[in-house]
């Protein structure tokens, strides 16, 4: 499919690719396209650096597009330390997750606004747990956090765990892994300043992303646990 015109993108990924090119995976609101940038290394090659916005015109017709144009658009999100690898995080879901040429215009959004946030220094669990949401519910894969599979209201009381393909469900037993209704209100609401919420948060997002990223440890992840 052509695109003659110039689209907002983001690189998710780069690598090198014959002797003076590059291999690029580029985030759009069209979805994720993978394209070759030609002059990419050596004296004088285009820039490929993640976290900046860029305008990209991108030919071709098959799966491998060809970029004819790559500028830079307004600042970069300047990341470092924890935020720096919070957005290398965010780059492997969208690698591993996301579906070639799949539009998701809204997550896109989403992402850019998480880039600035993360720039600006603020809090990162409530933003990275806010944005695998976003990516779980954009893929199909959310569920609700104010009522169990049998559509029955999250309850204070209640004692929950997470079925992946279907939700939560209540059980009467207290077993590992489980949610507590109070949590799971915390939650839905978004309120990080609850008890318990953000630990709460983190287990939930790992549970449900899990099945869906497969046995294959996230790099970025282990970066988190090096530093």
């Amino acid at each position: 499919m052509e695109h003659p015109v110039g689209q907002p993108a983001y690189v998710l990924h780069s690598r090198a690719y014959k002797e003076t090119s590059a291999l690029v995976d580029l985030f759009t609101a069209q979805g994720r396209v993978r394209a070759v940038l030609r002059r990419a290394r050596g004296k004088g090659g285009s820039q490929v650096r993640p976290f900046v916005l860029l305008e990209v015109e991108l030919r071709g017709r098959g799966e491998l597009k060809n970029v004819n144009r790559l500028d830079t658009v307004g600042v970069a999100a300047w990341l470092n330390g924890d935020g720096l690898f919070s957005g290398l995080y965010l780059n492997e879901l969208l690698m591993r997750l996301l579906p070639a040429e799949a539009p998701h215009p809204h997550l896109f959004e989403h992402y850019t606004l998480t880039l600035q946030a993360l720039a600006a220094g603020r809090p990162l669990e409530p933003l990275l747990r806010a944005f695998e949401w976003r990516l779980l519910d954009e893929l199909g894969y959310g569920f609700s956090l104010t009522h169990d599979i049998d559509d029955q209201p999250i309850v204070a009381e209640g004692l929950y765990r997470l079925l992946v393909d279907a939700g939560l469900q209540r059980v009467e037993l207290a077993q590992p892994g489980l949610f507590s209704g109070i949590q799971l209100h915390a939650l839905a609401e978004a309120d990080w300043e609850a008890p318990g919420a953000l630990l709460a948060g983190k287990r939930l997002m790992r549970q449900a992303l899990a099945v869906h990223l497969g046995s294959k440890p996230l790099v970025s992840r282990e970066l988190f646990r090096k530093r």
